[in-house]
């Protein structure tokens, strides 16, 4: 089931603080994460790091949402979180750690900037309408990432490369599909999102063979609990908020900042 309007930017004072308040938080964070991640996956394996980071942040954000008298959610509510969850975390996060075992983060950005184009692309083919400058802005923004970092897609390893392609589209396809299926209200939204998405990523590590051999360093243990916090429960909740209050455009231009 997919709702019948779009999301527009706020227009009240307080939603506007919200929104730019939302902003910097992706603006900040996620061109932060690329690297962090980078580090991590030197000595956790990919899809069992973003496990424990998603399905940790799911956790925490779906029990604080019940302690604030959120209602448990409904069978279609975790449906549909699951499909996005799989898109956005095992499609979308999880290939971009599998990739960085071989390619540097630089590279990585400069493929998942594409993403902002691919979610333009899907919205017009599902009959949204997109802003003649929303489209320009976005081709600007790619070009500048490409300027700013392509030289280092030259010497990035071929395989690593073409499997971070990936990503970018299963994210955009997921956060298309986050703005449409129909999801809980607040926070449960990206809590029932993450859980999902981390429990599906445990399952695909262990079952290809993933496994902790030992603890990791002090470094490692640290970014991670940076993604865990700063990545994923302040991040990607501002990023769920955007996409059901703001247009798609400008909830996705934290890719080229």
């Amino acid at each position: 089931m997919s709702s019948t309007s779009h999301p527009s930017a706020p227009t009240t004072s307080a939603a506007t603080s919200t929104l730019l308040l939302a902003l910097a938080s992706v603006y900040l964070i996620w061109g932060s994460t690329y690297l962090v991640m980078r580090w991590v996956v030197a000595e956790l394996p990919p899809m069992l790091m973003g496990a424990m980071r998603f399905t940790a942040a799911g956790a925490i954000l779906l029990t604080w949402a019940r302690l604030r008298g959120a209602p448990w959610p409904s069978r279609t509510h975790w449906r549909n979180a699951a499909v996005i969850g799989a898109l956005m975390f095992v499609g979308g996060n999880g290939v971009v750690a599998l990739a960085e075992r071989s390619i540097s983060s630089g590279v990585a950005a400069v493929v998942c900037a594409t993403m902002p184009l691919w979610l333009a692309l899907m919205t017009v083919a599902t009959g949204e309408r997109m802003r003649g400058r929303e489209i320009l802005g976005q081709v600007l923004g790619f070009v500048g990432v490409v300027v700013l970092l392509g030289g280092q897609l030259g010497g990035a390893e071929l395989g690593g490369t073409l499997l971070v392609v990936v990503s970018p589209l299963s994210w955009a396809a997921g956060s298309l599909l986050s703005r449409r299926l129909v999801l809980p209200a607040g926070p449960m939204a990206p809590a029932l999102q993450m859980l999902c998405g981390g429990l599906l990523m445990a399952g695909i590590g262990l079952g290809t063979g993933e496994r902790i051999h030992a603890v990791p360093s002090t470094g490692v243990i640290v970014g991670q609990l940076y993604l865990l916090v700063a990545g994923s429960l302040v991040a990607f909740s501002a990023y769920a908020w955007l996409l059901r209050h703001a247009r798609p455009a400008l909830a996705t231009s934290y890719a080229f900042v």
